[in-house]
């Protein structure tokens, strides 16, 4: 039996790729801010390593964005680009040449892609060797430590969607989410912790991990709510507190049950419009010693999402800040029902980038959990 050695996944997809009659295969990755494809080494191919691959301006970044096979033919034969999906997060493309564009054989290509996602996951756990290819420079204890604690920046199924984003990627430090989809129920937290740097990353990793813990043993959001604030009250002493939203999604109703713990108020998004702000009488942040909370309750129709944000988003040190009106003004403008919610958290965080020039001064976080249809709907298609 041939063993696996955790850097030969390309090799093992180039022999795959060969049964369909491709060649010149190559595995890119995304950077942690999602702007390049950057490419694994083949030890089986003797040419040097291919250029990197600009996800806004290139073929590859277009199969990356829109989550599909892209085809071109050229003088050697079709290029095919077919995205890396690991579970439901596009993590990168898969790159290689066949004889034909042979549309049975494209549909194979994306199955490689799939596979591929499965074969990197599986291999990023015993090898630092794909998350190295993913920095494109150095990135602070921090982000490293916030980079560990989040789930896949997205999830999709029939019932339920969910996409996250965080910059600035190098060297966020506050800022996490977290979600579990178990049965029919969506658990979420959005959390940003006080201050910056490793002692802000700590913060957040106690409440998380606290969060999850209590989410596991199945508490209600009043206990989890309630253990999180005792918990960072304790170990921080007054001297740190963390705001954020934690909510649960009933899959068959569409009831929305969530508190807020001292942070800014979600937005509820109907047909592609912000129609307002998911609001009620406050709670106080976590580690502020205030246990008592009040849980609120939405009902939403299917196609509606949530919008949750940090003030790093809105605000800003040293310049003017985006603003709550420019952001909501962006979501109208691009969150069409039809548009994939990966896209809109994409170009909402990129567009707060661009706005500060490059130089976020505070973590800018964006999660939107989207309610796409009732188990009978998903039953029928």
């Amino acid at each position: 039996m041939r063993r696996a050695d955790p850097s030969d996944v390309a090799d093992a997809m180039a022999s795959a790729a060969a049964s369909l009659g491709g060649a010149d295969l190559v595995l890119y990755v995304v950077d942690f801010e999602q702007q390049v494809l950057e490419p694994l080494p083949n030890r089986s191919a003797h040419e040097e390593l291919p250029h990197s691959e600009d996800v806004n301006s290139t073929v590859a970044g277009r199969a990356f964005l829109q989550r599909e096979v892209v085809a071109v033919e050229r003088a050697d034969g079709t290029r095919v680009w077919a995205p890396i999906v690991e579970g439901s997060d596009v993590t990168g493309v898969l790159a290689l040449t066949l004889p034909a564009g042979d549309p049975a054989v494209l549909a194979q290509c994306e199955d490689l892609g799939v596979l591929a996602g499965f074969a990197l996951a599986i291999q990023s756990r015993v090898t630092d060797t794909y998350g190295l290819h993913r920095r494109r420079k150095s990135m602070s204890l921090a982000a490293s430590m916030q980079w560990d604690l989040l789930p896949p920046l997205t999830l999709a199924t029939p019932r339920v969607a969910v996409a996250g984003m965080l910059e600035p990627a190098y060297e966020v430090g506050g800022d996490c989410f977290d979600y579990a989809l178990n049965g029919s129920q969506l658990d979420f937290a959005f959390m940003d912790s006080m201050g910056h740097g490793l002692r802000s990353a700590m913060l957040a990793a106690l409440a998380l991990g606290c969060y999850r813990h209590d989410r596991r043993e199945s508490r209600t959001l009043e206990h989890i709510h309630e253990s999180v604030d005792r918990v960072v009250a304790s170990e921080h002493r007054g001297d740190g507190f963390v705001t954020g939203q934690i909510g649960r999604l009933d899959l068959d109703s569409g009831v929305l049950h969530w508190i807020n713990a001292g942070h800014p108020a979600p937005m509820l998004i109907r047909h592609g419009q912000v129609v307002g702000e998911l609001v009620g009488p406050p709670t106080g942040p976590w580690g502020t010693g205030h246990g008592v909370c009040t849980v609120h309750q939405e009902p939403l129709e299917p196609g509606d999402g949530v919008l949750f944000y940090t003030d790093g988003i809105t605000e800003g040190r040293g310049t003017e800040g985006f603003g709550t009106e420019r952001l909501i003004d962006l979501v109208d403008r691009c969150a069409f029902d039809e548009v994939p919610i990966p896209l809109i958290v994409r170009h909402l965080v990129r567009a707060v980038v661009e706005h500060h020039e490059g130089a976020l001064r505070d973590d800018a976080t964006v999660l939107i959990v989207r309610w796409q249809r009732p188990a009978d709907d998903a039953a029928d298609r």
